[in-house]
Order: C-alpha cells, then structure tokens, then sequence
C-alpha cells in the first residue's frame, strides 16, 4: 500500500480514506473509490455535496461526489484528466492508484436540491455530471420527479453510460451527443421553453454550457430562484486592469500588500496567516472571508449578486480592492 505523504488538510474535519479502486469510465475520465482505511461507515452526504482531497504535491482541489448518498461505506468521484489544468486532475490520474491513502475534507454542499420542488430538472455538460449523478440517484430513491440530460462530445466522452441508461436511471435519464444526429443533440430552447410551476433547473458543466442554460432558462422565464448552477471550471480573470491594494488583518493587526498579478489570499499567506484555499477560482467557497471595511472588487463565481453587493465577504483567491485597501476578519 502506497501512503502519499504531502502536508495534510488542516483543521478538525480531515479524514484519511483509502482508494479502494480506479476505474476509467470514459475517455479521460477516472472514477475513484474512497473507503475508510479501517472499513468504518464514513460521514454522511447530501446530493449536490463535494470534498476537498489532497494530492501528491501539496495541491488541494475539490470535486463532487457522484455516489448515491444513501451509500455510507464510500465516497465516488470522477476526474476529467485536463493537461492544461493547474496540475490537480494530472496528478489524480498519474499518481494516485488503488491502495493508495489521501487526506480529504468531510463533505460539504453548495449545491443542494431544493426542498420545496415539486420537480427537478438536471442539465449535465461532460465531467459537470457527476454532482447531477448524486442528485439523480437520491431523487430515484426517494421517487420525486426528474428528469436528467446529460450533453458529451461523443459516445467516448460518457462517464457512467451504463449506469444511466442501462438501469433504474433510464427512464428518467436522456443522453445527448454533439457528434450524434441533430435530432438528439441537447436542444436547450426547446427543453427550457415552458417552466412549470414548482420546477427546479440545476446546471453543472463547463462555464460556456451553464452561462446558455442560465441564460435561455431566463428568456423563457424562468425564476431566479428556481435556477442552481455549479462551476467545474472558471473563465479566467483578466490580470492586466490589477492594481495593487492593501489588506488589513484585524485580527492579526497586520496590514499586508497586494500586488498587481498576486492574489490576496497568496499575499496573506505569504505574510503567515493561514487563508484556505481550494479551488482557487472563485468557485468553491473555501476561501470566503469576511469584510469589514472597503469596497470589493468580486471576480468570483460562489457569490450571488445580493451578497456581491453587500461588500460584506469575498473570497481572496481571485477578488481584490475596488480602492485602495479591505479590512478583513483574519
């Protein structure tokens, strides 16, 4: 048994959980088994919910669990290998094999299933399926109504195919193709046109996909709060309008500087002061911290407008200063 020996996540809510199996489940796409080294049941989970993991080289990156919830003996994610990613999804896929022992996070949700919908519709783009997979398999169990479509570039590119169209998911399930017949392609106009009462949309994919289901969901009329997305990855922040600005550390008395082309959350720590980070982003939430004096200058996706607006928190791995400094609650 290999044991990975990178610096742990910190705080009272690491676990250590054993690779019980790697298994590919589609092109560029790896499954993976998380168990309690010991066998023990592992914390419970709500569909939509993600750990963070440690990996090989001190890199700390989230990613939602696809398993069914009722599940207690194991955590199952699925990793897009992307060569032009910051490193995460490489190291999972070259580094990490079955007996191998990864520190992760206990589970966390930002990505819930309402509890007051009367019905659910799951949009899924590429590796965005696994949270929707969760959602999917908790509805089935607990007999809600849904419907799930899931968009690949090909039939090579479907992560958990049989899974979904060869058991009780099928009939609730559709599979769309970009390289198929136009007539199954994922026609969002048409799918989004009549939103019913009661009826909740979750999104997960690319930024692109869920930018054209937010977007034509609203034409059509959708409610705001009927709408969910989450992000697997965000457009990049343009650097070239950064400007350096101030930070203020109320509670370590310590003003830190920013600079131009350095995120805040990079110059704190670099200053001594542990900041959590994750996805580094903008997307997970892990980083969030609050405000107590300044203006914001929010690049991130985690934040609805309201709480943008408020300039009460951010998160300092991607947002800066709108002026020339923050006071923050660190």
């Amino acid at each position: 048994m290999n044991t990975h020996t990178s610096r742990p996540l910190e705080g009272p809510a690491v676990l250590t959980v054993r690779v019980a199996r790697k298994q590919l489940e589609a092109e560029g796409i790896c499954s993976f088994e998380l168990v309690h080294p010991d066998g023990d049941s592992l914390p419970p989970f709500s569909a939509g919910a993600h750990i963070d993991l440690q990996l090989p080289g001190g890199l700390q990156r989230p990613y939602s669990l696809c398993n069914s919830p009722a599940e207690t003996h194991r955590y199952q994610i699925a990793v897009l290998r992307e060569a032009a990613s910051r490193g995460g999804s490489v190291a999972l896929h070259d580094r990490v094999h079955a007996g191998d022992l990864l520190h992760i996070s206990a589970p966390r949700n930002a990505f819930a299933l309402a509890s007051e919908a009367q019905q659910h519709l799951l949009l899924a783009g590429g590796i965005g399926v696994t949270p929707l997979l969760a959602m999917a398999e908790d509805l089935l169990r607990r007999g809600q109504t849904f419907r799930l479509h899931y968009a690949a570039r090909s039939v090579q590119r479907l992560a958990f195919r049989e899974r979904i169209a060869s058991g009780p998911l099928a009939r609730h399930s559709q599979l769309h193709l970009d390289d198929g017949p136009p007539q199954q392609r994922l026609d969002l106009q048409a799918l989004l046109a009549h939103p019913q009462p009661g009826q909740h949309l979750y999104v997960c994919g690319p930024t692109g996909f869920i930018a054209a289901a937010l977007q034509t969901a609203r034409s059509a009329g959708w409610p705001e709060a009927a709408l969910h997305c989450e992000h697997f990855g965000a457009a990049p922040a343009e650097a070239g309008g950064d400007r350096p600005f101030e930070v203020r550390l109320a509670r370590s008395a310590l003003r830190v500087q920013v600079p131009a082309g350095v995120s805040a959350a990079q110059a704190i720590t670099a200053a001594g002061v542990f900041v959590p980070v994750s996805c580094e982003q903008g997307i997970c939430g892990t980083c969030l911290t609050s405000v107590l004096e300044g203006q914001c200058e929010h690049r991130d996706q985690y934040l609805d407008e309201a709480e943008q607006a408020a300039h009460d928190q951010f998160l300092p791995c991607c947002s800066r200063a709108r002026g020339d400094y923050l006071v923050v609650d660190l």
